[in-house]
């Protein structure tokens, strides 16, 4: 199988690493600095016990590099999914499948607007990594990678697994996408916010108590939100799936901590803003995504700077 990588942050570095073992990779991206390093000296991936392992892997600017892919792994921030739709469509066969393993909702839809519904797929991982130096990625976390199934999508989807599977990243099909997809955005809404504020590694939500009481606050509104639209999530207790994935990736710094501390625009719109948004839609309150939203956004505009304030100003009123 072919497959194309879009995105040359963390996590599309730590998939190419692992797939390039079991099939043909290229690796599309924009980050200068990335991409001259991957080129120049190739991956240094550094395991969570500490090991690491070095990858040549092919990485280019241009997505017509990556030409024929039978499927495109969008990992990308979400405000960058129309764009890395478009490089898809150079990349992909006619029949060619791109699969988003981002954060956020909206993504299949984004990629759907460009490449058709039959081509757009959706998958979810609790995989962590975290950029430690251009052409250097720490895989700060184990978890499963579930990908949601259509008629249209079934086969490709079906070798991508068996593939992941034998590279060593757990894989598994599912049919209920939106629950993975509203599971996904709880323990998203839990961790990254609280993180990029702090300026701190996963673990520290689940030692601390007063920010591990946000966590399960933020969480257990995202899962509300999902229950009034009737989304059964993959769990039963939101604020319990938020611990458990903190410890699993004590060592992870988030994605949105690591967005902040580049300067870089955070997902925050996509995550606790679409929390926000949909439980405005839903009458359902989400006072603790709306504070944790407004002081993120705070910080994307400078007003505020990582780990300014200490857990204790965080405290926000679940009412």
């Amino acid at each position: 199988m072919n497959i194309a990588i879009i995105g040359i942050g963390a996590m599309g570095c730590l998939f190419g690493a692992y797939l390039a073992r079991v099939a043909r990779i290229v690796m599309v991206g924009r980050w200068p600095a990335q991409l001259a390093a991957l080129q120049k000296e190739g991956l240094t991936l550094v395991d969570v016990d500490g090991g690491e392992s070095y990858y040549r892997l092919h990485a280019s600017i241009d997505p017509a590099a990556a030409y024929p892919a039978d499927v495109a792994l969008i990992l990308v921030k979400s405000d960058q999914t129309e764009r890395a739709a478009r490089q898809a469509h150079q990349a992909l066969t006619p029949a060619g499948v791109a699969l988003t393993l981002q954060n956020g909702l909206g993504n299949v839809e984004r990629l759907a607007a460009v490449l058709g519904a039959d081509r757009a797929a959706l998958g979810i991982t609790s995989q962590g990594a975290t950029v430690l130096a251009p052409g250097r990625v720490q895989h700060a976390g184990h978890g499963p990678t579930h990908l949601a199934r259509t008629p249209a999508t079934a086969e490709a989807l079906q070798h991508l697994a068996g593939l992941l599977n034998r590279a060593g990243l757990e894989s598994k099909l599912t049919d209920n996408a939106d629950g993975l997809v509203w599971g996904k955005l709880a323990v998203n809404a839990g961790i990254n916010p609280l993180t990029a504020l702090l300026g701190v590694r996963n673990g520290y939500l689940a030692e601390n108590e007063a920010a591990r009481r946000l966590m399960g606050q933020a969480a257990e509104e995202a899962a509300a939100v999902a229950r009034a639209q009737g989304i059964e999530l993959p769990f039963a207790n939101a604020a319990e799936r938020a611990l458990a994935v903190a410890r699993a990736t004590a060592a992870n710094y988030s994605s949105m901590l690591q967005d902040a501390r580049r300067g870089a625009p955070t997902e925050i719109v996509a995550i606790s803003g679409a929390i926000v948004e949909y439980g405005r839609r839903c009458k359902v309150a989400t006072p603790v995504n709306e504070g944790l939203y407004q002081l993120v956004t705070r910080l994307e505009s400078g007003e505020l700077r990582i780990g300014e304030l200490e857990i204790g100003e965080l405290e926000i009123s679940s009412g």
